[in-house]
Formats: structure tokens, sequence, C-alpha cells
């Protein structure tokens, strides 16, 4: 009991201190308002990409993965979701990796070690705590859309999520008509 009111006490100490942050003078007359400010804000308007995962997911120069919103490339790696994805599609293991190698290294020459603007949908995070965006390169490119439009990924729409369906869908009817991408 003793040790649970010393780390209680330590605890609220520590949010005092932070939300004063440090000053002797601070006006503390705002009750009920504590800042507690961990981590740095990014601006995800002009942020960094520092490599690509595959051809759906980035890593930012913060160290958080991006899911794109709206896509879906071919597994690359050893997941549950490729032993499906083969079953569901019936292809082989080894060809739906192989796609999804392609699909990286288009997601990867389009994005890596540049600066890019990301926009959010209703949802910003998935269950894995990844971000939930749409990315658009310096130029105004849409790199959702290059991606579909280049036939490097099929649709995956999850509501709310759903601002830019309809021209996805457009454009990967597009690709697989043209036998674009992997739809060679």
């Amino acid at each position: 009991m003793k040790n649970a009111l010393k780390l209680i006490f330590l605890s609220a100490s520590l949010i005092f201190l932070i939300s004063c942050n440090g000053e002797s003078g601070a006006d503390h007359s705002k009750k009920g308002r504590i800042s507690i400010p961990f981590g740095k804000d990014y601006d995800y308007s002009d942020i960094f990409v520092k490599r690509a995962v595959d051809g759906d997911t980035l890593v930012l120069e913060n160290g958080e993965r991006v899911r794109l919103i709206g896509i879906d490339t071919p597994e690359m790696h050893e997941s549950a979701k490729l032993y499906r994805d083969s079953q569901r599609s019936g292809q082989d293991v080894k060809t739906i990796q192989e796609l999804g190698r392609q699909a990286y290294e288009f997601t990867k020459n389009l994005v890596e070690g540049k600066r890019v603007r990301l926009e959010f949908d209703v949802t910003k995070r998935d269950k894995y705590s990844r971000l939930l965006a749409y990315v658009y390169l310096e130029d105004g490119m849409f790199v959702n859309a290059e991606i579909v439009t280049q036939g490097y990924a099929s649709l995956m729409t999850i509501a709310p999520n759903v601002q830019y369906a309809d021209l996805f869908l457009k454009l990967y009817r597009e690709a697989r008509e043209n036998r674009r991408g992997l739809w060679k």
C-alpha cells in the first residue's frame, strides 16, 4: 500500500511539473487543464518518406508507418494474408510474392527519399496504429491514385475512409483494361 501511495504521489507530481513547464510563476488558475507534451508534433503536410515497406505501406522520418488508403498491393512477405490471398485467388504463393515485389519497387521508386503531404479521411489510424492516408508528392502527384493508374494495386475500400473510392474504381478498371503493371 505504501508503494502504491508513493507511485500516485510521484505521478501527480510529474503531471503538475509538466503542466507548469518548470516555471515557478506559472498561472495555475486554469483548473482541469493539464497538458502533457509528450513526443513531437509532426507536420504531415511536409514530411520525408524514409522507405517503402511494400507497395502500400511507407515509413516516415518520424518512424510512423503509413498505410495508403483505398489500395491493396500483393503481399511480398510471409504472412497469413499471403496465404489467404493465394487460396482466394488460386495463385501460388511465389507468384503473389513476385507481384508484391513489383508493386513494392514501383512504390519505392515513386516515394522513397521524397517529401510528401498526407491527407487523412474520417479514420486516422488502423487497428495496427498505422496512419491511414492519401499521399501526395511535392509536385502534386496523388500517390495512391498513381499506383492504381499504373496497375500496381487492387482496391481496398474500408468505410468510413471512402473519399476517393469512385476515382480509384475508375482508375483500376482502366489499368486492367489497358493491361498495365501487374495486369500485363
